[in-house]
């Protein structure tokens, strides 16, 4: 059945004091668009139904990345996903991001969706925030009255709700230096690959140690199995600080599967997600560590 978009009122600012003067004015009422990927398919299905949009893409310096050589990587609200899945410095330096951002959608919709929309959905599928939750993002968050920076993992507070407060937009992701023997391994298993949202995302991000290859330090964060992205603390903790063998992995995997609660839906049933979680999170550490599988 065709259905129709609810009328709505249109915004264009161009400056971001415009949009913070909006943003106030309807509060709880307006909604941003940046690619508008997701936005679009939900007003069309009917899910939401807001009586304003605000479009910040005319918006001038929110699309960008800078690095520079052992500085944080900075990406600007409205840069692309296929700007950064094909950015060179983030291949090369934050290649788990690239990875992520490749995994999402068809390439028409990466040459649409931003970086902050993906955020800012706040969907618990969301294929970039396990990788920069994994590299330890921050998200800048600017209004009227100043700005503040609140790390990724404190971002989500459940599926598309974020702790934006009133008259506040995503301007910036803050990435921290990460040492050259710092692997990262995104992992998405969908029916389709990429054409559909993930039924389990896992990204692991380890610090290895120069010499022994020992695990100074690792994040394993894992996308779909909850309300919003989960860190795998135990299994976290069972990696750090060791060389990683074969009974290691199967210990991690073990530990991240006791560790989440997902939902069972249309796309898969809780036990498969519970199942995938241990599959994936053991094929990841193995690739970091070039353990052949058992």
């Amino acid at each position: 059945m065709l259905r129709k978009m609810k009328k709505f009122e249109y915004f264009e600012p161009s400056t971001l004091e415009e949009a913070f003067s909006l943003l106030n004015k309807y509060d709880g009422e307006i909604k941003v668009l940046g690619g508008g990927t997701d936005l679009l398919v939900a007003m069309k299905e009917r899910e939401l139904t807001p009586p304003y949009i605000m479009n910040i893409k005319g918006i001038p310096g929110l699309d960008y990345i800078k690095y520079e050589e052992k500085g944080d990587l900075r990406i600007g609200a409205l840069t692309t996903i296929r700007t950064i899945e094909t950015s060179k410095v983030i291949r090369e330096k934050f290649s788990v991001l690239a990875q992520a951002a490749g995994l999402l959608g068809s390439i028409q919709v990466r040459n649409r969706a931003t970086i902050g929309g993906n955020l800012c959905n706040a969907a618990p599928s969301a294929e970039t925030a396990p990788a920069l939750i994994g590299l330890k993002a921050k998200m800048k968050l600017v209004s009227s009255k100043g700005e503040r920076v609140v790390p990724l993992e404190e971002f989500f507070v459940g599926p598309g709700v974020t702790v934006l407060k009133k008259g506040e937009i995503l301007s910036e992701i803050i990435v921290p230096f990460s040492p050259s023997y710092t692997k990262g391994v995104y992992i998405k298993y969908s029916p389709r690959k990429a054409m559909d949202i993930a039924v389990v995302g896992v990204a692991v991000v380890a610090t290895l140690s120069t010499e022994e290859k020992v695990w100074e330090d690792v994040n394993i964060v894992l996308g779909a199995v909850a309300p919003t992205p989960l860190r795998a603390r135990k299994a976290e903790e069972a990696l750090r600080g060791k060389k990683i063998s074969e009974d290691l992995v199967e210990k991690a995997g073990q530990l991240a599967y006791e560790e989440v609660c997902p939902i069972s839906d249309v796309r898969a049933s809780d036990d498969y997600r519970k199942e995938m979680v241990k599959v994936l999170v053991e094929k990841a550490i193995r690739e970091i560590s070039e353990l052949k599988e058992s």
